[in-house]
């Protein structure tokens, strides 16, 4: 079963702790690409978001945003004052009025913006730390399941479009006898011409082989039908098969395109044209696809 690399997915629950919001968004890359955004106090949690995710997709660029809005002081803690820095400056106030001869007051304002004067001490984050986890669990469940729905309409879309291939190959197939009757009575006028002007044999050998050349589209006919057979069983695999597709989906316009370049009749002609199309709408998608 194919999956999509474009879904999204969301969770949001309260805890005792403050309420914690994840949500995952997926969109198309050649390969497995990672944005976790979490606030500062969980980024002790990025090498276990990474790994979760790494183990479960395989291409895409993945946003991951993690909130949270602390509730009452069970994780928020409190302010602490760093006593020790804080004796050290007084003790260097102390000095510098001794040195200079003046008696002035410490500003406390002054000294409470001293870096790590006044420090936040922070609660058990473990609770919040687990429930984020299990919440980033639930939601990549949702994730890839909104990836693999939305692969089976890519994939019932392909078929489609498979289908559509396989008939016009058959139809060209139909059509060859009486296109190369219509070729042979060509060459014979042809060669009734250059009868009666005397040309070069060589000349008229030239013409035989260049029409022949384009009477023969048996080898790129039973290239798209073994195309069409492998593209359907690649639709099967249980794994990602997006750049499997895609690169098929390159050999699949090389044979049109060779059946275009050798077509001599309208019929071929459009069938060519037709070919191109349903295949260009099979590349589009197949770029979503993991």
């Amino acid at each position: 079963m194919i999956k999509s690399m474009t879904a999204y997915a969301g969770t949001e629950k309260q805890f005792p702790f403050g309420r914690l919001v994840v949500e995952i968004r997926s969109v198309n890359h050649r390969y497995l690409d990672l944005h976790p955004h979490l606030p500062e106090d969980f980024r002790a949690l990025e090498p276990a978001i990474r790994e979760r995710l790494t183990a479960s997709l395989q291409r895409g660029k993945i946003d991951i945003n993690l909130r949270f809005h602390p509730q009452g002081a069970s994780v928020a803690g409190g302010l602490k004052l760093n006593k020790d820095l804080a004796r050290a400056l007084l003790d260097i106030h102390g000095q510098l009025e001794y040195l200079s001869g003046h008696k002035q007051s410490p500003g406390l304002l002054t000294l409470m913006r001293w870096p790590d004067l006044v420090v936040e001490e922070t609660g058990d984050m473990q609770p919040a730390y687990d429930a984020a986890l299990e919440m980033l669990d639930s939601t990549l469940v949702e994730l890839i399941a909104a990836r693999e729905r939305e692969g089976e309409k890519m994939a019932a879309m392909i078929s489609e479009r498979l289908e559509g291939i396989d008939s016009w190959v058959q139809n060209v197939s139909d059509w060859l006898p009486e296109i190369r009757e219509k070729l042979r009575q060509r060459l014979t006028e042809k060669v009734a011409a250059f009868a009666e002007q005397s040309l070069d044999p060589g000349r008229l050998e030239q013409e035989i082989a260049i029409l022949a050349q384009k009477m023969d589209v048996d080898e790129e006919l039973d290239r798209l039908r073994a195309h069409v057979s492998e593209a359907r069983h690649i639709l099967q695999r249980d794994e990602a098969v997006g750049r499997r597709l895609d690169f098929l989906m390159q050999e699949f316009n090389r044979e049109s395109n060779t059946l275009g370049s050798k077509s001599v009749d309208e019929k071929t002609s459009r069938a060519s044209v037709e070919l191109k199309v349903l295949i260009e709408q099979m590349r589009e998608q197949i770029q979503n696809v993991e």
